[in-house]
């Protein structure tokens, strides 16, 4: 006996429609967080307004299931839990934590296996080219003032945005 029902994925058309508003928030998401440190609670409620305008728009245009929908919404209220105990606890970020919740509707129904290797991808190449990239004296002189490049903590914002991204990118492609 399963404890959740079977949800479809994302539809095509829907990723589609998504990507263009994770484009822009995931951007603004990684700008804020390597520039700051902060992800804005205004990012998080910029997202959750997406799943919940376009992710209906999605519903009766694209034939993305309701009840995937619906359930998005009680997956980003688990994340929202987990990630406030996590961060209680000084594992992760506060804004790390509430944009994940915001991030969490959009993989509803999707291969946990394949998210997990979109993640770990994402958090390993977004850690090694900062790293990198911050190293580098024509970029630190744009941007002086960034406080990502010299704080001893990554910003965690940027391999959210990819995830996100590159898993709408990969729904798009027919990958999942």
């Amino acid at each position: 006996m399963e404890f959740l029902p079977t949800l479809a994925p994302l539809t095509t058309g829907a990723a589609i429609a998504f990507l263009p508003f994770a484009l822009i928030i995931g951007g603004w998401v990684a700008w804020s967080d390597m520039k700051f440190m902060k992800i804005p609670n205004t990012c998080m409620m910029a997202l959750l307004a997406v799943w919940l305008v376009v992710g209906l728009g999605a519903v009766w245009l694209t034939g993305l299931p309701f009840a995937s929908w619906a359930w998005g919404w009680a997956l980003a209220a688990v994340t929202l839990v987990v990630g406030f105990l996590a961060n209680a606890m000084r594992l992760v970020g506060g804004g790390d934590a509430k944009f994940a919740t915001a991030m969490a509707p959009f993989f509803v129904g999707a291969d946990w296996r394949s998210v997990f290797v979109i993640a770990a991808g994402c958090l390993i190449t977004a850690f090694v080219a900062h790293r990198a990239i911050r190293t580098l004296g024509f970029v630190r002189r744009a941007t002086p003032d960034w406080v990502s490049w010299t704080s001893k903590d990554f910003p965690m914002g940027l391999a959210l945005a990819g995830t996100l991204i590159f898993h709408l990118l990969l729904t798009i492609s027919g990958a999942f």
